[in-house]
């Protein structure tokens, strides 16, 4: 018997495709619900395994500590809000319908006080482009238009951390730490380096597919690599 391709081994689960969330600091959701405006001071600015972004210890109001996302130009004691009453600047958060168009916004929530889902990676920003009744349209970091509902909050600046991925590894070591909060395994073996028993692309006098990389989205899992269902083939005219 040939050994369980990657794939197979990553469908069944287990502790190795499972990220540690037991490291993991907090999920980082935005405080109250909108309704009610809450200010906070930032008291520390951390570094969270789980993340590539720093985030900020903020001290509320009411006496509770908790962690945020922090954006770019944010420190130490500055103060935070986060509601309707809001000021719009830096690291506020306001519900999108109180955000003017063209403002750069980060932790946006898919649906009303879900705390926040989208755009929460180091450096990476979307923009405001326009309103309708109850819809704002958001240009994501990919440059695709998003609707949201119009009383989800989104915290206004860019996520910190800028630059990150622009700086070289230089060693497997720094890769290694990287990878180790995400729910990944690594280093990954390259199937065309593998014996033909082991993976659908293994074995030969050199090393080649030997089949078609584009396979059925039906293909059994032992033979479900390469390009799965894939949209169009060959080189781009």
């Amino acid at each position: 018997m040939g050994h369980r391709i990657s794939s197979q081994a990553r469908g069944k689960g287990g502790p190795t495709y499972r990220a540690p969330s037991h490291k993991y600091k907090s999920d980082l959701k935005h405080p109250g619900t909108g309704d009610k405006t809450v200010r906070g001071t930032i008291i520390d600015i951390e570094h969270d395994p789980a993340r590539h972004a720093p985030i900020a210890r903020v001290a509320l109001e009411d006496g509770e500590k908790i962690y945020l996302l922090v954006t770019e130009g944010m420190g130490v004691d500055d103060v935070i809000e986060c509601g309707s009453d809001a000021a719009v600047r830096n690291g506020n958060t306001l519900l999108l319908q109180d955000i003017p168009t063209g403002a750069a916004v980060c932790n946006i929530e898919a649906r009303p006080n879900d705390g926040g889902k989208f755009v929460r990676s180091s450096g990476v920003q979307a923009l405001v482009i326009g309103k309708s009744e109850d819809r704002v349209g958001i240009r994501m970091p990919s440059g695709a238009i998003k609707w949201f509902n119009s009383h989800c909050r989104a915290t206004i600046g860019i996520v910190a951390g800028g630059g990150r991925s622009e700086k070289p590894y230089v060693k497997a070591g720094k890769v290694f730490h990287k990878v180790k909060s995400q729910a990944t395994r690594w280093p990954r073996v390259r199937g065309v380096a593998m014996n033909v028993i082991d993976h659908p692309f293994g074995g030969g006098g050199h090393q080649h597919p030997g089949r078609p990389k584009t396979v059925s989205r039906g293909t059994s899992p032992g033979r479900k690599v390469g390009h799965v269902a894939a949209r169009r083939t060959g080189y781009k005219r």
